[in-house]
Parts: structure tokens; sequence; C-alpha cells
């Protein structure tokens, strides 16, 4: 087997991007994924990417997936509208950089998937990994099967087995903040809830306790399967249709049921939960959460990532929601990922190339906290001034 072998666990979109990059500089690698499918549990819609995110892709994608993902993708105006309860426009946010798309979750996930299909396994839930006397590490999974390689990395998102077990003392800390997920179809009667200006990089409707609905269109320029035909052909897409990714976030005080009691609810449940919180919100905000399809709807605790100081470089490493995890609030926790996956790729392809592992790691990890930690700080501190989230806990 030609040296290194990389183990990826985790193949959500940085873990995929990563895969592909490896594929693309000819290293080996294997991945492998918890979950049964690409589509097994909600993981939310939307997705927003900038330059950093269409950088990472370009790098990594064979050019004609890079091709289809612009191609299935939402060109946004650069700007962020802020609202109150009564839709009256507050302020308007300037997101930094020059290109901001929104695509969906499932569509970016088969659109990576297609370039290392072969190289991934589902349904491998990760227990744990040993490094053995010859320096190799082997991953065991819950089925009690094995795999060993000269690199593991870590893609296996906020919950991470292998961070609890190689950074111990690292924190994930409740933000405080709950949010309700849901799609709202775009169709010629739901179309009209949402104004033009509403439609860009994130739109949040402030309400006089915090509480908060956010607003994101996906739209495509035309049909994923389509596009896929037209571009590339080995590529399946699910034929998703447009729609607008429409949340309602709230402090946990101000629920009126437990966290066990919220991730019980069925979708209906918890459209009615959410049109009593805003029983007094205008009737056109109200309307767009009446049209939330309850097989969409679905709860999650927002949480972020506490920086940790550098830790020394070992052939175990980590890329996004595993090391830096952060609050949704300033729209790059995707971006920085597929960056971290990007960095990480051409560091393994020098590997390859002969320099020794543990340096090119150690490179890697130290571009990577610094950036991927100054994420976590500007979401966290966007949160707290925005949507009422805690203060980042000191590390």
């Amino acid at each position: 087997m030609p040296h290194p072998h990389v183990i990826v666990i985790g193949a959500g979109p940085g873990g995929l991007c990563l895969a592909n990059g490896l594929r693309r500089q000819g290293v080996s690698v294997a991945v492998y994924e918890s979950d049964d499918s690409p589509n097994s549990r909600h993981q939310g819609y939307r997705l927003h990417i900038d330059d950093d995110g269409d950088r990472a892709l370009a790098r990594t994608l064979p050019p004609a997936l890079h091709e289809l993902f612009l191609a299935t993708a939402e060109v946004l105006p650069g700007r962020t509208p802020v609202y109150d309860d009564r839709l009256a426009l507050r302020t308007i946010l300037e997101p930094p950089g020059a290109l901001h798309l929104a695509v969906d979750r499932l569509t970016l996930r088969e659109i990576l998937l297609a370039g290392v299909t072969d190289l991934v396994a589902f349904g491998r839930r990760l227990t744990g990994y040993t490094t053995g006397a010859d320096g190799r590490v082997t991953a065991r999974f819950s089925d009690g099967t094995t795999a060993t390689g000269d690199v593991l990395v870590a893609a296996d998102g906020v919950n991470s087995v292998i961070r609890r077990q190689y950074l111990p003392h690292a924190r994930i800390a409740d933000t405080g903040l709950r949010q309700i997920y849901g799609k709202v179809p775009l169709t010629a009667r739901t179309r009209e809830l949402f104004p033009e200006e509403m439609l860009a990089v994130f739109t949040p409707i402030i309400g006089p306790d915090g509480s908060y609905v956010g607003v994101g269109s996906v739209r495509f320029p035309e049909p994923p399967a389509r596009a896929a035909a037209r571009i590339a052909a080995g590529a399946r897409l699910t034929d998703v249709r447009d729609y607008v990714s429409c949340s309602y976030g709230v402090r946990r005080e101000l629920l009126p049921c437990s966290d066990d009691e919220l991730r019980a609810m069925p979708g209906e449940d918890l459209r009615a939960l959410t049109l009593k919180m805003i029983s007094g919100w205008n009737p056109r905000i109200r309307t767009m959460i009446e049209h939330w399809d309850p097989a969409t709807v679905f709860p999650l605790s927002l949480r972020t990532s506490v920086p940790v100081a550098p830790w020394p470089a070992t052939n175990v490493t980590l890329l996004g929601d595993a090391v830096h995890a952060m609050s949704p609030a300033a729209g790059v926790g995707a971006n920085t990922a597929l960056r971290d996956a990007s960095a990480l790729a051409e560091a393994l392809g020098e590997v390859a190339r002969g320099e020794p592992a543990v340096q090119a790691l150690a490179r890697y990890e130290a571009a990577m906290t610094e950036y991927g930690f100054a994420a976590v700080r500007t979401s966290a501190e966007n949160g707290h001034r925005l949507l009422g989230q805690d203060p980042l806990p000191a590390g």
C-alpha cells in the first residue's frame, strides 16, 4: 500500500472534501462513516459557502464536480438584513468576502461523494483507536472490525470520538441556544411570503425577548439531476426542490419544556410550539412557520468549541467541527471545515513526496488552529451580540 495510507473518520463535507483532495494528490485514503447512508438523519439543510469554501472545493474536487457544485448553487447578494418582529428593517450587515453561495447540504454531500464513492464505508461507528509499536494507527469499530493506517483524521464532528480520546481537555460548551429547523417549500403560494431583499446571505428576524427566526433561500439555477446529467454524468443527485430554510432560535430557559422533551416532539408539535412562542409577531412571520413541512422539522442544541492551546503534533489530527465547532452566527463553519480539508490534503501530499508526517501535520495544525479558533471567537461574538448566545467560555 502506498505511504501514507490515511484513515478518515466521518463523511461529512469536511471528510469527503479531504478524501477528494487526497485522491487528487495520489494519496491512499479510506473513509469510515457511522451513519447508514448520506441522508439517514437531519443535519440541517442550507449551507453558506464563501470564497474560502469555494477555493477549497476548486482545489480538491475534479474540475467537472466543481463545475457541478457551482451549477447547483444560488448566488447571493452580499448582505445580512436584520429585521425586528414587526418586520421593520433595523440594519444591514455586510459579511466579508466577494463570493456568497447558498447550497443544499445533501446536494453538496452527493457531489463530494461522487468523486470518492468507492472509498467510503457507511455504517461503521468508531469506538476508539490505538497506536502500535510501529507508529501506525488502528481504528476500532463497534462491529468488531478495525482499519490500520499511517495517519488518522478526525472528521467526525462535534461529538468526535477521536477528539475525546486525543485531546480530552478540549471542551465543547452549550451556547444556551436551542434551534428548531424547518423547510418552507418555495411554491407560487409561499414565494410571496419572502421579499427578495430578505433572501440574502442570512436574514435574522429578532423578537423582543431575543429569540429569532432565521431565513435563507436555496434556489437552484437548474434541477440538480439535470445539472449532473449535463456536467458530470457519473454523479447521482437527488432532485431537491427550491425552498427556504426557516429556523427558530431561542434561549433554552424561555422554552416551556426540557431538552429531552424538545427532542422527542414530532414536527407538528415543534411547529405548534414555535407558533406559540411567536404569537405576538407580525402575521407574515407566523405564516412562514405555518408553512413548515412537518417532516423536515427538528431541534438542535447549538454548541461551540472552546479554543485550546497548541498541542504536539503526531500522526493523529483533526478537522472541522471535530476540533473547532462554532456557532452558526458568522456563517463560516462549513467553509472553515472545507479550508481545513484542502490544507490537510496538500500537507499529506507532501508526506507522499517524502516529508515526515509529523512535520507536515504540525504545519497544518499551526495554521488550522489559528484561523479555526479565530472563526470560533468571531462566531461566538456575533452570536452573543445578535442572537443572545452565552459568551464564549475562557479556555
